[in-house]
């Protein structure tokens, strides 16, 4: 995945170099390329634009970043910058917008000599300019703090981990493999919804996956059983046979990925038709595409599977997830599925095992299992209302379960940061669906963000 790429614009006010303050430039320039170079070495890409004063200014640097393909715009306003100049510009811009509000000055208390004033008065241009852009309608993030002594930057960056997966949801294509899953109505979405509202491109495998199935070679299957038996704990005997008949499916499964250039996918495990291409489900192939960046949810639901890669391409911790069981006396909540999880966010090695499967026509495979990593996290899900679509968010926190007695499924025990009988309420009060995302390190500030983006109302517990 390509790292996170910005453009970082500098607002200044054209009246202190038409009465020669030069001095000021001598300080804040410097300031600016030295927060440049601090993305930078965060692993950001920086496109820098000189100090914007007038409109023209700000235009020619919008259009600079517009063409080269950024993920957000990151504003600091080196000191008052008046609105009108930039407000307009910014408002019209495809581009999130960020804004970071800090100053080279650490302490300024009485003490400090009253000639640091225009050296650190920004802020009162910042909320010149964020009224207007709240009255133009267009969404924008701020993280206010004191550069570098503070975590301004780290919550500018989450917020541009959240411009980018917004980003990345309109122009995606998300797979399905058997349609919908008979009876399930929460999640269900037309393709033509998912186009005009999100848009999201919806594709079919229809029998796409009888000459993918065909072209993958012998050594290929070889080379990707050795790798699983190198990667994963093996659990109980595995028929190589059953092994390599997954592997085969599975390795077609990507081809088709790769081939329609899919950005996330989704499986009904009722609908495994062999003479449609596929003898299994392919459940380890989801684990494996989550690790790899592509998003997934079960049982056809194109919707959630299209906000999970999004959230996957921003934050990359993100996996899909499904709320089972409640544990009353401990206050969490099992977060399990049938055997699709992001194998990159298990504790150690994920578990190899082969299991038997009544659910339709398909052989049984073999699947990767696994324990959910400890760590705080955002519970978030995607639902239609009566109004349209909204996003819920809570944080929460992923326990340490390393003494589960759960060996050879996926698990997870995810404690809300609140009574789980009142969670449990608020996120049925709100109508959520039974499929979610979980996504690692992120706060709720940075997922609302993202869902006002794409044009999602919000709901935090």
């Amino acid at each position: 995945m390509k790292n996170a790429k910005i453009g970082f614009m500098p607002l200044y006010i054209k009246l202190y170099d038409d009465v020669g303050l030069a001095e000021l430039r001598e300080r804040l320039e410097p300031f600016y390329e030295t927060m440049a170079k601090g993305f930078e070495e965060k692993g950001i890409e920086v496109v820098r634009s000189p100090f914007c004063r007038i409109e023209s200014e700000f235009r020619d640097a919008v259009a600079r970043f517009e063409s080269e393909n950024v993920d957000c715009i990151v504003t600091w306003h080196a000191a008052y910058s008046p609105s009108l100049e930039s407000a307009k510009i910014l408002a019209e811009t495809d581009l999130p917008i960020i804004v970071m509000d800090t100053t080279e000055t650490y302490d300024f208390g009485p003490a400090q000599d009253s000639a640091e004033i225009n050296l650190c008065h920004g802020i009162h241009g910042v909320m010149d300019m964020t009224n207007l852009l709240m009255r133009a309608g267009k969404p924008y993030a701020i993280a206010a703090g004191h550069y570098p002594t503070s975590d301004v930057m780290d919550r500018v960056i989450g917020y541009i981990k959240a411009a980018r997966a917004a980003r990345a949801l309109p122009g995606s294509k998300v797979g399905t493999i058997g349609g919908s899953f008979d009876g399930m109505g929460d999640f269900l979405v037309s393709d033509e919804e998912m186009k005009s509202l999100f848009g999201v491109e919806v594709v079919y495998s229809g029998k796409d996956l009888v000459p993918l199935k065909a072209s993958v070679t012998d050594d290929e299957v070889k080379a990707e059983i050795a790798k699983d038996l190198d990667e994963c704990v093996v659990l109980g005997d595995i028929d190589p046979a059953v092994h390599y008949k997954t592997a085969r499916n599975c390795l077609a499964v990507r081809r088709w990925i790769e081939e329609k250039e899919l950005d996330a996918f989704t499986v009904n495990f009722r609908k495994i038709i062999p003479e449609d291409g596929l003898e299994i489900m392919p459940f380890m192939e989801a684990c494996k595409a989550m690790a790899r960046g592509t998003g997934y949810a079960g049982e056809g639901d194109v919707l959630t599977a299209a906000f999970t890669g999004a959230l996957i391409k921003g934050f990359t911790s993100a996996t899909f997830v499904e709320i089972f069981c409640p544990d009353w006396r401990g206050g969490s909540v099992l977060l399990s599925h049938m055997g699709e999880y992001n194998r990159a966010l298990s504790v150690g090695k994920s578990e190899l095992k082969q299991i038997p499967f009544v659910f339709g026509d398909a052989d049984e495979p073999v699947v990767t299992y696994g324990r959910y990593m400890p760590g705080e996290a955002v519970f978030c899900n995607v639902f239609r209302t009566p109004e349209g679509f909204s996003m819920l968010t809570a944080p929460v926190t992923m326990l340490d379960t390393h003494e589960d007695h759960f060996e050879g499924t996926v698990r997870g025990w995810m404690k809300p940061h609140m009574p789980l009988p009142e969670f449990l309420e608020k996120i049925s009060r709100a109508g959520v669906t039974h499929h979610s995302s979980l996504v690692y390190g992120a706060t709720t500030d940075e997922i609302e963000f993202f869902a006002k983006l794409v044009g999602l109302k919000t709901v935090s517990i």
